[in-house]
């Protein structure tokens, strides 16, 4: 842009001359560059995308996990209106899971390369190792430390399943589940069996094809990111509604009950886990353990979903440089039948009825637990209400009636604000974690 101004030579032609600060004319707009732009907008939100670009995911969630606390003991009125964010976020990862899952997994197997392996096989070894070893662990502890109940009311408005033969047949169903409705409801199981026949079947179709679906990926895999970068907000409102709602004279009168559930959490994540882990990789684990419970873990524990936490495990195996071939199928499947979490919960609450019955409990019926436990556990996605209502299963071992069972499955409903938490985070958070170490195991190789 040019301007005439005095400092122009009145003799000369009339030339146009480069606008010059100091003989703007009054009145003139300024050029429209970057740097006056920022002096236009003093309070550009530059800086602000600046800092939270530099500062990591999980210090913002830890803010704003502090902050949920805070809000809920001083103005415990004020939760209800955060904790639509809460809602928000869990509801945007819930919708985008399913998406993303069968994209991901529709276009690794679509665009994968023949004779390229994808080491499924460990994974799901050590998935069904570390539940079958976590009600192993349950049932140790529950027999050390054994917790009794005060059996109440029981909770209605559930049905469990009759045995296992019913959460088997469930899972088949949930296969063949018409795909429309899979991704509506959220079946993984059901998207995965679709996600892989059309993969297979893509593989013979055009490159241009498999190219739509690589894109596809990438793009379903941005929209996740930006979902992800929004989980300070969403953890600040799960947490200020629940400690608002419940805060913990709803929890004391169960603390031996809690401390027995979560103390074996904590000791297949800190324990269990990294010898497993360490069979993989031969070195030292607990980096890796602690990067997992850390990224995925955190986020897990306040969403209290497998599913809703796929994409955020997808995110952290990318970051981890894992084989997008093997953990775009691990994850989803291991949000699915790895449930080392489910199986402690269903072990302790079924010997804590025991328990409270005065019921003995022979080692060959311990043995048998730990079996049925893990075998439920893997099945506990596929039936409404979870790991909970697979507990009057666990119960009918001791000959324990389905009303009193269903007490108990009222009992869990109770310490479920803490006990859903931490199972889920276990659950999800070992979900990477032995995707992680297999695909190690097999690069070291």
């Amino acid at each position: 842009m040019f301007f005439s101004c005095a400092c122009r030579d009145p003799t000369g032609p009339r030339k146009p001359v480069a606008a010059n600060p100091a003989c703007r004319p009054t009145g003139s707009r300024p050029s429209a560059s970057p740097s006056n732009h920022r002096n236009l907008h003093p309070c550009s939100f530059a800086p602000l995308l600046a800092l939270l670009n530099r500062t990591s995911l999980v210090l913002q969630i830890a803010i704003g996990l502090v902050a949920g606390i805070l809000l809920a003991l001083l103005l415990p009125q004020a939760t209800d209106e955060v904790g639509f964010l809460g809602t928000l976020f869990i509801s945007a990862l819930k919708a985008v899971a399913p998406v993303l899952v069968f994209i991901l997994v529709a276009s690794a197997i679509a665009n994968h390369k023949p004779g390229q392996p994808t080491h499924i096989r460990p994974i799901l070894l050590l998935y069904l190792v570390g539940t079958l070893a976590a009600a192993i662990v349950a049932v140790l502890a529950s027999s050390l430390w054994p917790s009794t109940l005060v059996l109440i009311e029981a909770a209605s408005g559930s049905t469990p399943p009759g045995g296992i033969a019913e959460v088997l047949k469930t899972l088949a169903l949930n296969v063949v589940d018409n795909p429309v409705n899979a991704l509506l409801k959220g079946n993984f199981v059901g998207i995965l069996a679709w996600a892989i026949g059309l993969g297979i079947a893509i593989r013979h179709g055009s490159e241009t094809t498999r190219a739509v679906f690589a894109d596809l990926a990438h793009g379903v895999t941005l929209i996740v990111r930006v979902v992800i970068r929004c989980a300070p907000l969403g953890v600040f409102g799960l947490v200020a509604t629940t400690f608002a709602d419940a805060g913990l004279k709803a929890l004391a009168g169960y603390a031996q009950l809690l401390a027995v559930l979560i103390g074996c959490m904590l000791f297949v994540a800190l324990v269990v886990n990294p010898l497993i882990v360490f069979s993989q990789i031969r070195r030292n684990p607990y980096p890796l353990v602690f990067t997992c419970l850390r990224e995925s873990g955190i986020t897990a524990f306040f969403t209290r979903s497998s599913a809703a936490n796929v994409p955020v495990n997808l995110q952290l195996a990318e970051r981890l440089g894992l084989h997008e071939d093997t953990y775009s199928v691990s994850i989803p499947l291991g949000a699915t039948i790895n449930m080392a979490g489910a199986a402690i919960t269903i072990s302790v609450l079924a010997l804590a009825a025991a328990h409270t019955l005065g019921i003995q409990v022979d080692l060959a019926t311990a043995i048998l637990l730990c079996v049925v436990s893990a075998v439920c556990a893997c099945g506990a996605s596929g039936v409404a209400g979870g790991s909970l209502l697979l507990i009057p299963l666990a119960c009918s071992l001791f000959g324990i009636p389905a009303d009193v069972a269903m007490q108990v499955v009222a009992i869990g409903f109770i310490i479920g604000i803490v006990q859903d938490s931490a199972e889920t985070a276990l659950n999800s958070s070992t979900d990477v974690l032995f995707t992680a170490a297999a695909c190690m195991a097999r690069d070291k190789a």
